[in-house]
């Protein structure tokens, strides 16, 4: 991380667990756990559902509330969506585009998450915009040149001035609920190609300024050492975010790294 220029981000990923019954004595057990430090953004991504009764449970608490999608429609005839107005008016912070899931199983390309990501600034949230590779372009080398094509397709549809609104998350896909987690040092050098292709297109300022997490299987155990890499700035969580205790302990990894620096 490197807080000089960007802030650190842990956002949990809920996916579509829980119940919306289920969201209070969550909130209220993490917040009991939460550090009292204020050097990290904590965010919840949530299903739809739940985002009413997580903004209720977590009143008065500094935990930010996140969508998981968002149509590219404003409004219509669009049975199912969930427009960026709608999430903006439940006071929704943040949304999550173009995961691995929603490309996988709901068609999204680079250019409809561009379009998302646009979506959501134009109505004052954060994108959190996903990129990575499966494991076979991985082993053909083809990692970074898939990676910065899905991170300039996106980023095509972002005007420069809004550019430090935006968050990259690196998930590789064949770390996404296996187990298997990068290495540090590979986790750093596309997160670092990442922030490259960002410089190459936008200039320095820009690159500086976006904060870019890590989203392959982050955990308790290898929090730590992940948020020690210069240009990972924080971590996009998915089953780790619904243990409270395991949840508070990669937040807590933060102020760990902090008092290294």
């Amino acid at each position: 991380m490197n807080k000089k220029y960007r802030k650190a981000i842990i956002a949990g990923n809920w996916k579509m667990n829980l119940l919306p019954t289920e969201v209070k004595p969550f909130a209220e057990g993490l917040r009991a756990l939460l550090p009292k430090a204020k050097n990290c953004e904590v965010v919840l991504c949530v299903p739809f559902t739940h985002i009413s009764p997580l903004r209720r449970s977590l009143k008065d608490s500094r935990i930010a509330i996140g969508a998981q999608d968002v149509s590219i429609h404003e409004k219509g005839a669009y049975t199912g969506e969930i427009s960026a107005e709608m999430l903006s008016d439940m006071n929704t912070h943040y949304v999550i585009v173009g995961h691995s899931e929603c490309r996988q199983y709901h068609g999204d390309t680079d250019f409809i998450v561009g379009q998302k990501a646009a979506a959501v600034l134009e109505k004052g949230m954060c994108p959190i915009i996903c990129v990575g590779e499966s494991l076979e372009q991985r082993e053909r080398g083809l990692t970074m040149e898939h990676i910065s094509y899905q991170v300039r397709a996106a980023l095509s549809y972002i005007p420069v001035g809004k550019l430090r609104q935006c968050i990259i998350a690196y998930e590789p896909i064949w770390a996404i609920g296996t187990g298997k987690t990068a290495t540090p040092e590979e986790a750093q050098e596309v997160c670092e190609g990442i922030r490259s292709v960002i410089r190459s297109q936008n200039g320095a300022r820009a690159a500086r300024s976006v904060s870019i997490l890590y989203g392959g299987s982050m955990n308790a155990k290898n929090a730590k050492e992940l948020l020690s890499m210069p240009d990972i700035d924080g971590g996009l969580i998915g089953g780790a975010s619904l243990k409270t205790e395991e949840f508070a302990k990669i937040i807590n990894a933060v102020s760990e790294v902090d008092g290294e620096d």
